[in-house]
């Protein structure tokens, strides 16, 4: 099975390094060309533009959002490249509009589209521990497994249809946020208290919560370490926002996403943009006067 791979970022690079490691054979795109080079010298073939994946019978996207995916993939010419019934795997956080239109347009161009994000950060992706949450055709998801086998420890299916699996994503991102900013809340809560935000976090976490997003979410609030960002700011807002867009074309109200909308508008005006989304526990420490 050859292998297109776009989007070597924090994320795409160690997929596009396992799949290497598991003698896939695959060519490679990205607007930087360093990420590439690292890995043409472990056996990948570059290409010059998004073009040139005229021989892949499965392309993998890893892009930041819905309008540079579409950019790469449909203005660059990516998907119009592909062999007739070729495969199209976009394991990035997308919206559900998106999902759904670029499914219509793959079917139209005679590919096939299969909706595949991930939960996990960096490290989890290098270790290929990844969990793949998809929807689809369930013999194009059989087809596609021994991908995701490399890439994963677990694959969760959730429906026939692709926008499934981006509603699952958002909807994860979207407790993931929730998580953070009931951290935050409640740990300048304790603060205003005089009693340390890291106390009570430790506490909480290996109790209550002793989950691993809470885990390590909690440490990071509670050693104020939002660098280097796994998952920025501005991509967590991104992701709220979607969700948001989401609720709204099926009239669920999503109180909530409202407030994490506004909190990273608020983090983002403060010039946090760049740090990693659980920085967002600092707005509530910057209103309550302990930041």
């Amino acid at each position: 099975m050859r292998i297109g791979f776009i989007g070597l970022g924090g994320m795409g690079q160690p997929m596009a390094e396992n799949l290497l490691k598991a003698g896939f054979e695959v060519a490679v795109w990205n607007r930087s060309a360093t990420p590439a080079e690292a890995l043409k010298a472990q056996g990948a073939r570059i290409c010059a533009t998004p073009a040139e994946f005229t021989d892949s019978d499965v392309l993998i996207t890893m892009l930041a959002d819905d309008d540079i995916s579409r950019e790469v993939v449909i203005g660059q010419g990516a998907l119009g490249a592909l062999p007739p019934g070729a495969i199209w795997i976009n394991m990035a956080t997308v919206s559900v509009a998106f999902t759904e239109e670029m499914a219509a347009n793959s079917s139209a161009r005679g590919s096939r589209y299969v909706a595949a994000p991930v939960l996990g950060r960096v490290d989890v992706a290098a270790a290929g521990n990844l969990n793949i949450l998809t929807a689809g055709d369930s013999d194009l998801l059989d087809k596609v497994q021994p991908i995701f086998d490399v890439l994963g420890s677990k694959t969760w299916r959730f429906g026939d249809r692709p926008e499934q699996a981006a509603a699952v994503k958002l909807a994860a991102n979207f407790m993931l946020a929730s998580a953070i900013e009931a951290m935050g809340e409640s740990a300048a809560l304790v603060d205003a208290y005089d009693v340390a935000p890291a106390d009570f976090l430790g506490m909480l976490t290996s109790t209550l919560f002793a989950a691993p997003a809470y885990k390590n979410y909690g440490a990071m609030i509670a050693e104020n370490r939002y660098t280097p960002a796994g998952f920025t700011m501005k991509l967590g807002l991104k992701d709220v926002r979607l969700a948001q867009q989401a609720a709204e074309s099926k009239h669920v109200p999503m109180g909530i996403a409202g407030v994490l909308r506004d909190n990273y508008l608020d983090a983002l005006a403060h010039g946090d943009e760049n740090l990693d989304w659980a920085a967002l526990a600092t707005v509530s420490a910057r209103r309550s006067g302990k930041k």
